[in-house]
């Protein structure tokens, strides 16, 4: 059905591309989110996606590959959210706080929070990688297909990325090490 909507659509049916939106925008929305960190910047983008998605519609030779076309498109539309982004505004959101119930779900909320604080150490190609990849589990010809390189070159960004995260993940936990060290320091004095 996703193929006979993107035909119809390619042939300027509003309605078909109306429901490709509905269907689609939930999915592109969580990736923009998850490369860019901000909900603001993630909706600009999907928006931009969507128009971006119109306009270049009737080039799309094989309908069957909207989905990993579409991805590119995003891609592309958040690579330019994130480059208009001021140098002074914060990353991210800062979302409801949450106290959890029980021991178990605190260490995940203290687990999370140090991984975002990591992934907010990224660039926006090492967030794109890790998210695609990791986070939707795309197989590697999709994260490749969406990002227009070989298959090749995502397994040796995915790596980097990795280490770019783990580096982030150390400095983040040194640097509360050494908070922490100074904090009892002062307090015993």
């Amino acid at each position: 059905m996703d193929q006979d909507l993107v035909v119809r659509a390619q042939h300027d049916d509003q309605q078909a591309f109306q429901s490709l939106t509905v269907a689609h925008h939930a999915r592109l929305y969580r990736v923009a989110y998850g490369i860019l960190r901000d909900r603001h910047l993630a909706e600009d983008a999907t928006q931009q996606a969507f128009l971006d998605i119109w306009r270049n519609l009737p080039t799309l030779e094989d309908p069957s590959r909207f989905s990993g076309w579409s991805y590119r498109i995003l891609v592309r539309a958040c690579y330019a959210e994130a480059r208009r982004k001021p140098d002074w505004a914060r990353e991210g959101d800062i979302g409801p706080s949450h106290v959890p119930a029980a021991p178990d779900e605190y260490d995940s909320v203290v687990d999370r929070d140090q991984l975002e604080r990591g992934f907010r150490h990224l660039s926006v190609e090492h967030r794109t990688i890790i998210v695609l990849r990791c986070l939707l589990d795309l197989p590697m010809e999709q994260v490749a297909e969406a990002l227009g390189i070989p298959e090749g070159t995502v397994g040796s960004r995915l790596s980097r990325a990795v280490k770019a995260m783990r580096a982030a993940l150390e400095a983040e936990s040194r640097t509360s090490t050494t908070i922490s060290t100074t904090m009892r320091h002062e307090v015993s004095r």
